[in-house]
């Protein structure tokens, strides 16, 4: 399955993407506001990656892991991970630093939620981020969504101070929250 956008193309994550997943997951400074990252050997990665390939082999997966291509190369991810009312999904994605300030993220999300939309019928997307992180709660604003709760208590990887959090929404269907 392969999506496409003006600049991107969107295809299933996995162990082909090892050594280009890893170079951003491994990295503090691309990893920092991240809750499960950054990823401590290649191995940790591999393990992300493998589960991300048996999902895909599902007839109906539970969640959903794209690449982001850019020029012919794997920059990125963004993914879908269904809750069980199967209308709702929450959305994530990374981007390798390199490729940062470009609108990549909110043109291969808004690919994605697209497809939720058609294929899976999602009409509620949710995404979460550490209240520092500018550049992930503006994608969210850009693609939409609005910000609905603040809360403390998330943990990031790479530190163990405790952050707040954001929460933003977006209905598709039912109008504005």
């Amino acid at each position: 399955m392969e999506l496409k956008s003006e600049r991107l193309l969107l295809r299933p994550l996995g162990m082909r993407d090892l050594e280009s997943v890893h170079e951003y997951a491994s990295d503090l400074e691309n990893t920092k506001y991240m809750m499960y990252l950054p990823n401590e050997s290649m191995e940790e990665t591999a393990d992300f990656l493998r589960n991300t390939e048996n999902e895909w082999g599902k007839r109906e997966p539970d969640f959903y892991e794209f690449a982001i291509c850019y020029e012919g190369r794997q920059v990125g991810a963004v993914s879908l991970y269904l809750e069980n009312d199967g209308k709702t999904g929450e959305l994530g994605w990374i981007l390798h630093k390199k490729y940062w300030n470009k609108g990549m993220i909110s043109e291969a999300a808004a690919v994605l939620i697209e497809f939720a939309g058609n294929e899976r019928g999602v009409t509620h997307f949710i995404a979460h981020c550490d209240t520092e992180n500018i550049g992930s709660y503006r994608v969210m604003e850009k693609l939409g969504m609005k910000r609905t709760a603040e809360y403390g208590g998330r943990k990031n990887k790479a530190s163990q101070e405790e952050r707040m959090e954001y929460r933003y929404e977006l209905f598709t269907e039912s109008g504005d929250i």
